[in-house]
């Protein structure tokens, strides 16, 4: 841990508002995990002994329904603190976590959550900043689910995906991580029928280019056109 150097961590929320010593010493207390893409981080309902940063890579984070479908429900990038379970008043974590990507990140006993947040600045203000953006997100898409049709939900999906991991290409925007037509049916609430059938027609149009477990926005304006009018095809 003391190869990290402090200054990489400095601008990333949770460390923005704290001294070099500051970082030095819960740099100190961290523990380094990668994980590969596909491999399960934390269970649902499983012990919360450990909280993470995420360094590198995406994480996908999955509900499972009593009917046992999977719900994609968030997507965490890279630079963010998730599993921190106690903020939330719970000793299980409530989701599972799954990494969609190669992943790097740092790791903490939980038993740690309380120092942190009476021993460094901002450490909970920014904590408790990101607990409320997932919340309105989920919310975002609570609504969507409810009064959107399924083009519009398609489109929006795609749209909160480049927001929070595009990555510009000579092709338009890359969604930077894998991603299958199925982990888009489920964080729309439609079937994979419907999924592979909008993507086949806006690839038709011009509006993306879908590759195995790639998918590229190629004209952003008129999928925010889709996504307000829902006349997608």
């Amino acid at each position: 841990m003391h190869k990290l150097d402090d200054s990489l961590l400095a601008p990333l929320p949770p460390f923005s508002r704290l001294q070099s010593g500051q970082i030095r010493e819960i740099l100190d207390q961290a523990t380094p995990r990668r994980f590969d893409a596909g491999a399960t981080i934390f269970e649902a309902n499983g012990e919360a002994g450990t909280f993470f940063l995420l360094l590198d890579g995406y994480v996908r984070v999955i509900r499972t329904t009593v009917d046992g479908d999977q719900v994609v429900v968030l997507h965490i990038p890279s630079g963010q603190l998730f599993g921190f379970a106690k903020a939330i008043g719970r000793t299980t974590y409530p989701a599972t976590a799954v990494a969609a990507a190669d992943c790097v990140a740092l790791t903490w006993p939980m038993r740690l959550w309380d120092e942190f947040v009476r021993k460094y600045d901002g450490f909970s203000t920014v904590t408790y900043k990101t607990i409320g953006e997932r919340m309105e997100e989920i919310q975002d898409r609570i609504v969507e689910m409810s009064t959107l049709h399924v083009e519009q939900r398609v489109a929006n999906a795609l749209l909160r995906l480049i927001r929070q991991t595009g990555r510009k290409t000579d092709e338009g925007i890359t969604i930077d991580f894998p991603i299958t037509r199925q982990d888009i049916s489920e964080m729309s609430g439609t079937t994979l029928h419907t999924v592979s059938r909008l993507l086949s027609s806006w690839e038709k149009q011009g509006v993306v280019l879908s590759k195995r477990k790639k998918i590229t926005v190629t004209d952003a304006h008129r999928l925010v056109v889709f996504s307000e009018a829902g006349v997608a095809n």
